[in-house]
């Protein structure tokens, strides 16, 4: 069973040894974003295609439970109860704690509408634009490191004093000028690349969870 973020790593590593490079920079991510959650900021994730899938998956892992149940505090259960007596308990056992995340690849109507009335290489920096603060932090995932609709959002992410972590393939591309932090996945192979970044972003998903909910 992983117990603590350190264990969840070594075995990351242990069963991905190609991955015996990121361990750093996949430490330094996790401690990122525990950083912006414990300052009460969000964590944002955009990509496209097969990166837009993940970025919503990284979403559906940090919402709900991923390894654990995230059982609501005492304190919540109750102010559920009083207000709604004989259904609280019910209502309990159906919710579970969150990480606060939003992907940005979620807002379907916004993001056509844009990318049609204004400029598609602005569609996730727009709605950082308007979403996003200070000490939150921005997940930007580009297999190649060059996709200008992502370089675009980090661009408004330091603006926005975001931090940025790049979650890319072997040569980081672009995303190396323009993110506090590039994991660089070692592959070039597209659908390689993503074949690593899920194993990753999984291991960081769970130490956070291990970390806030244990």
């Amino acid at each position: 069973m992983w117990e603590t973020p350190e264990i969840i790593l070594d075995d990351l590593v242990r069963r991905r040894p190609e991955l015996k490079n990121c361990k750093q920079s996949i430490q330094e991510a996790y401690l990122m974003l525990l950083d912006t959650l414990q300052k009460g900021g969000t964590i944002f994730t955009c990509g496209n295609g097969g990166s837009a899938a993940d970025s919503e998956h990284i979403v559906g892992e940090l919402l709900k439970g991923f390894m654990k149940g995230r059982q609501l505090n005492l304190d919540e259960i109750e102010a559920i109860e009083k207000l709604y007596p004989g259904e609280g308990k019910k209502m309990s056992q159906s919710l579970q704690k969150s990480i606060r995340a939003i992907a940005l690849t979620s807002h379907i109507s916004l993001m056509t509408a844009f990318m049609n009335d204004v400029n598609p290489a602005f569609v996730f920096a727009q709605q950082l634009r308007g979403l996003g603060k200070a000490n939150d932090t921005l997940i930007a995932i580009s297999t190649s490191g060059n996709s200008e609709n992502i370089i675009n959002a980090c661009k408004i992410a330091k603006v926005q004093q975001i931090k940025t972590i790049g979650l890319s393939g072997a040569s980081g591309g672009k995303l190396n000028h323009h993110c506090d932090l590039v994991i660089k996945a070692p592959e070039t192979s597209v659908p390689l690349i993503q074949e690593l970044h899920l194993p990753i972003y999984h291991a960081i998903c769970a130490m956070l969870e291990v970390k806030l909910f244990s």
